[in-house]
């Protein structure tokens, strides 16, 4: 690799969509603030190594080879999981560069760290997304300052969590802060989809995961069938994503409620159509929030890892909205009480009240300036860390 005596290199591993998203975030401004004088390498996918966004980056190997998830999925890819640890930790040794930023996918980027750490390479280690250590597990945040030099945070409690231990930890904003999910056409979608201006319109998601779509399929089809006894006209939009979207279609296709099902191109239109949700938790509970639109959380896990969850979770909600305001602001209906007659209570109090849903709207925003909404952008954030540790090294 040819670069310039004065041209920083910045190392960058992401394991996962997620991760990609938030390293391209981060590389496009540590461009903009090194005026473009930066060479990036690592381990990333199409947003990383989209030359428009981020003057572009040629990854070590397919990004997809490190999305597994699961004990018995992980097995059968153990020995290519370890190649590409080794891949990696070779190629950060060799190139030496002036800081390495892992972005979340924790099984992978500590044992690269670790590795690294073991072979004496003296990198400095930035860790993008810190590990949900005031869920469960607290002990890790001591584990992980014995080898990370800074964790960039997502939610504003979480560093007093790692700096107790030493390790150097800032607060840099929720993505979704940035999305585009408050600027959706409802209109336009209403119309390109044949739905009355005037029909409840309700969005189901029930997850991007098999699993959790089984699990709560079922239970959504019976509250949308209590629902439609109680709003004339009422209709489900659901969107889904690529490998759900024919099964969600079949399963779909006998409701008692007309169902419209998309795809993630479409959410943002969805979103902005629809009068309010009822969704499977997860980071989908943000994108809402940050559409203005009013949801209803619903997750069932298998018996035996609910009772595990109850068990080891720390915090007693699990939409980070009720996590950040410390109170119910979204109604969340888990495990047993995950019911058809509960979801279709709480669904139908926000859509048949205006000041209802106002009122959760404004919780919402409340929770998303917590998370950095209105402050600047947490690529921004992120980037003045990384580029700290490159002045160090008397580099820019």
């Amino acid at each position: 690799m040819m670069r310039g005596p004065d041209i920083p290199l910045v190392f960058l591993v992401a394991g996962e969509n997620s991760g990609d998203a938030l390293g391209s975030s981060l590389m496009h401004a540590i461009k903009a603030k090194l005026d473009g004088r930066v060479h990036f390498v690592g381990v990333g996918g199409p947003e990383m190594m989209d030359t428009d966004k981020t003057g572009g980056m040629d990854s070590l190997f397919p990004m997809e080879d490190l999305a597994v998830m699961g004990v018995f999925e992980v097995l059968p890819r153990l020995p290519l999981l370890l190649k590409r640890i080794n891949e990696t930790a070779d190629a950060v040794g060799r190139l030496k560069p002036d800081v390495l930023v892992t972005i979340d996918a924790p099984d992978f980027c500590f044992r690269v760290i670790k590795k690294l750490r073991a072979r004496g390479v003296k990198v400095p280690v930035v860790h993008y997304v810190a590990p949900s250590v005031w869920a469960w597990r607290a002990g890790r945040a001591k584990a992980v300052a014995k080898f990370l030099d800074h964790v960039l945070c997502l939610l504003p409690f979480e560093p007093d969590y790692f700096t107790r231990e030493g390790l150097n930890a800032t607060f840099v904003g929720h993505p979704v802060v940035e999305s585009d999910f408050g600027h959706g056409d409802g209109a336009a979608f209403r119309a390109r989809h044949d739905i009355p201006s005037d029909a409840a319109l309700l969005c189901v998601l029930p997850g991007s995961r098999s699993g959790e779509a089984a699990r709560l399929l079922p239970v959504f089809e019976e509250t949308v069938e209590k629902l439609g006894h109680q709003f004339a006209g009422l209709r489900i939009v659901m969107p889904t994503v690529a490998h759900l979207e024919q099964r969600v279609r079949t399963f779909t296709q006998d409701w008692p409620v007309p169902v419209t099902v998309v795809g993630g191109d479409e959410k943002i239109d969805a979103f902005a159509a629809a009068d309010t949700a009822l969704a499977a938790s997860g980071t989908v509970a943000l994108e809402l929030a940050m559409a203005g639109l009013s949801s209803v959380i619903a997750y069932k896990l298998n018996a035996l890892t609910g009772w595990l969850a109850k068990r080891l979770l720390k915090t007693p909600y699990v939409n980070l909205i009720n996590i950040i305001l410390r109170r119910e602001a979204v109604p969340e209906l888990l495990q047993h009480n995950c019911t058809a007659d509960n979801l279709a209570r709480e669904v139908a109090r926000l859509l048949g009240d205006e000041r209802a849903r106002g009122a959760q709207r404004a919780a919402a925003r409340e929770a998303l300036e917590h998370l950095g909404l209105g402050g600047p952008p947490p690529g921004a954030r992120a980037a003045e860390v990384v580029l700290s540790y490159i002045k160090e090294k008397d580099l820019t």
